[in-house]
């Protein structure tokens, strides 16, 4: 898998060439881009992004997804809901995070990547009440992703009315779209108190179009190997299931009087313990 393993950039450092640097030097194959430099990848103007393109693939990395906060809102702001990190963006409608998403269509294109992900609302006290409005809009996004041949990547985020994989599972399957498949980050199951495998990834099977990576105990994120993700089985269950897509490492671990960067190097050297196997430098 290593040959398909990256990581999210800022989960190294705000400073993209530090972050860059990091990659490359741990022999990794991609990035994931989210926030750079303190600000949100979907405000950044088409020269920027054309800087930040040349500063990827001159260590003979690539883009592979845009990490967006699409759909991190509310359905509707007269209700209470949940929320969550909009990493740098502020709260806004659902209508001008539809005018974002085709702002951030045209991002991934300029980086030549094929990724997307996005949310699917924050969370209501019923989500099931709320289905039809849900999969409405998520199947609006679909038919977006499907004119501009990018794919969308729902990911299960416990602030979010697909917090967990049974969630995100239904909404998928309903949708019903090639444009739309499941962002399966078994490390936020944990998070949120579901076991994330067995029972999390049975649910995903067979909808997943890409993985993060990152362990966790019920309301703390901990280094891969330290938590309740039995990372052995899952992988080895995602490699018996033919899964071809690729790895992020999404580290959300800062070590106690550490850095970013420290608690990213931690949680990879805890993924190559566990799968008895070294990154090529």
């Amino acid at each position: 898998m290593f040959n398909r393993l990256g990581v999210l950039t800022d989960e190294v450092s705000q400073n993209i060439t530090e972050a860059l640097d990091w990659a490359e030097n741990n022999g990794l194959k991609h990035v994931e881009i989210r926030m750079v430099n303190g600000r949100n990848i979907a405000d950044f103007s088409d020269q920027e992004l054309d800087e930040l393109l040349y500063e990827v693939e001159k260590r003979g990395l690539f883009v592979s997804a845009i990490a967006s906060p699409i759909f991190k809102c509310a359905l509707d702001p007269s209700r209470v809901v949940a929320s969550g990190d909009t990493f740098g963006q502020e709260e806004d409608s659902v209508e001008n995070h539809f005018s974002k998403l085709e702002r951030v269509i045209k991002i991934c294109q300029k980086l030549k990547a094929d990724k997307i992900r996005i949310f699917s609302f924050w969370r209501e006290e019923n989500p099931l009440t709320y289905e039809d409005e849900i999969i409405e809009y998520l199947t609006r996004a679909a038919r977006m992703a499907e004119e501009n041949k990018v794919l969308l990547l729902l990911e299960n985020e416990n602030s979010c009315n697909g917090g967990y994989a049974v969630e995100v599972a239904n909404f998928v399957r309903q949708v019903a779209s090639p444009n739309l498949k499941v962002l399966w980050d078994p490390g936020n199951e944990a998070y949120g108190g579901s076991p994330a495998f067995p029972k999390g990834y049975d649910q995903v099977r067979g909808l997943i179009g890409h993985v993060h990576l990152k362990d966790a105990f019920v309301g703390k994120c901990v280094p891969i190997g330290e938590g309740t993700v039995p990372f052995a089985d899952q992988l080895q269950a995602l490699r018996n299931d033919g899964y071809e897509g690729l790895f992020t490492i999404e580290t959300h671990y800062i070590p106690e009087g550490g850095t970013a960067k420290e608690g990213t190097q931690m949680t990879l050297d805890g993924l190559q313990k566990i799968l008895g196997v070294e990154v090529e430098k």
